[in-house]
């Protein structure tokens, strides 16, 4: 007899609205000009999803410079420094967006801010490349980076009455709202973002986790280990309650000695973990246990984005 196990399914998980898009522009390049296909850093953070682009003639390079005048070039979900889109046209070359257009929203924040003659606080992870494609929009030493609410305390800033803040899209909403509180008591003046920046799937896959924390003994985030979202749901689930988190990239990584004696498991799934891996992890625990799945859903998203006006036009 296999032991009994329940699971609760979090929702919403998985794909959010950018990174389907991402997904779509490169298939679409392929069809449309055919293989290869050049991408500038992983489209989203999911080797599964590379992987399976790779195959159907996706190039993945982390420089422009590695890529050939004559063939497309897509742009990561992730966004890039403005020097890049400008050294492409420089070149001639095909170049797509794919960056998620709530990227491309605080990419515009700075900007305008920065034409205010504000200096720009931004939130994030040091060497994310959202982060460094949000810093290279304006020139150096216009964004300030602080990770921590340590670091606040040692910012040094042109004008403590000319600063707004901006932030990654994909943090803990809970860590940035301390450290937002801390630049708010060190510069009360700066301005914050018209609209939270952290994007609106981010924020509601860390509340159905957070809905599922106290009913669990473990927490399976699969995700990649590069995947910014991915990583803050597992620190999301301990700080809610949750003894035991994960992060898996797929079944195979699972680790089921430390599940040993358990009776309640949670599975959710970053936000460009496609919903296969997910079957596969249900499926895997089946294989080992009397599963009952329960599902627990915390909000629906109905977003969606257009690819670029090329893509949609003949070739």
């Amino acid at each position: 007899m296999k032991p009994e196990l329940t699971l609760y399914l979090a929702a919403p998980r998985g794909f959010c609205a950018g990174v389907d898009r991402a997904i779509r522009i490169v298939e679409m390049a392929l069809e449309k000009w055919g293989a290869p296909v050049y991408v500038r850093h992983e489209i989203v953070h999911n080797r599964y999803v590379v992987e399976g682009l790779r195959a159907k003639g996706a190039v993945f390079v982390e420089e422009l410079d590695e890529c050939p005048d004559d063939r497309p070039v897509i742009f990561s979900a992730h966004g890039v420094p403005k020097s890049v889109p400008a050294a492409a046209e420089e070149r001639r070359m095909i170049a797509v967006d794919a960056t998620c257009p709530l990227v491309t929203k605080v990419h515009k924040e700075a900007a305008r801010h920065h034409e205010d003659g504000l200096q720009m606080v931004m939130i994030g992870h040091a060497g994310h490349p959202e982060v460094i494609g949000t810093m290279g929009q304006l020139p150096e030493g216009e964004v300030l980076l602080v990770e921590t609410v340590a670091d606040v305390a040692g910012l040094r800033v042109r004008d403590a009455a000319k600063l707004a803040y901006i932030t990654q899209t994909t943090l803990s909403v809970d860590d940035t709202a301390d450290i937002v509180d801390a630049l708010r008591v060190r510069f009360p003046a700066i301005v914050g973002p018209h609209r939270e920046d952290i994007c609106y799937a981010t924020t509601n896959r860390q509340a159905a986790v957070k809905a599922i924390a106290g009913r669990i003994d473990a927490l399976l985030v699969i995700g990649a280990p590069n995947s910014s979202n991915s990583r803050r749901l597992v620190e999301v689930g301990r700080a809610a309650g949750c003894g035991y988190a994960q992060l898996v990239q797929r079944a195979t990584d699972i680790d089921w000695r430390a599940l040993q004696g358990i009776r309640a498991v949670g599975v959710t799934a970053g936000a460009s973990a496609p919903e296969e891996l997910v079957t596969e992890v249900l499926d895997a625990f089946r294989d080992r246990y009397a599963v009952t799945v329960e599902m627990v859903e915390t909000a629906r998203e109905d977003v969606e984005f257009k690819v670029p006006r090329i893509l949609r036009e003949p070739a």
